[in-house]
């Protein structure tokens, strides 16, 4: 996995911290906490996408999210399970890692 990718992997993982702490923070720690990592979430993905085409890291980014939220709301926060939902991110993720594998990181140059 090239260094791009990588950054895009940190993005989604700070965004699904932001998207759990915009429910479930209660006190100016957690809403620090939150706004921190909405900023990283946001900075990794501008730093990544000087490389990468930026609606394929947009794309990889919001799936990655979507689906840790998803699935941590099924494991940590009590979600009631639910076949459906399930189905229905296992088919964004595999157009999110079908959109990584054909995309290299030399797609996303520009000419400066």
């Amino acid at each position: 996995m090239n260094r791009s990718w990588t950054i895009v992997f940190f993005a989604g993982l700070f965004e699904i911290g932001w998207v759990v702490g915009l429910k479930h923070a209660n006190s100016t720690w957690e809403w620090l906490l939150t706004v921190i990592a909405i900023y990283f979430s946001m900075h990794l993905l501008i730093v990544a996408s000087r490389k990468l085409p930026v609606g394929t890291a947009y794309a990889v980014f919001t799936g990655m999210g979507t689906a840790g939220t998803v699935i941590l709301d099924f494991t940590v926060f009590g979600e009631p399970f639910s076949t459906a939902k399930v189905i229905l991110i296992a088919v964004l993720l595999s157009g999110v890692i079908g959109l990584k594998i054909i995309t290299t990181e030399a797609e996303g140059d520009r000419a400066t």
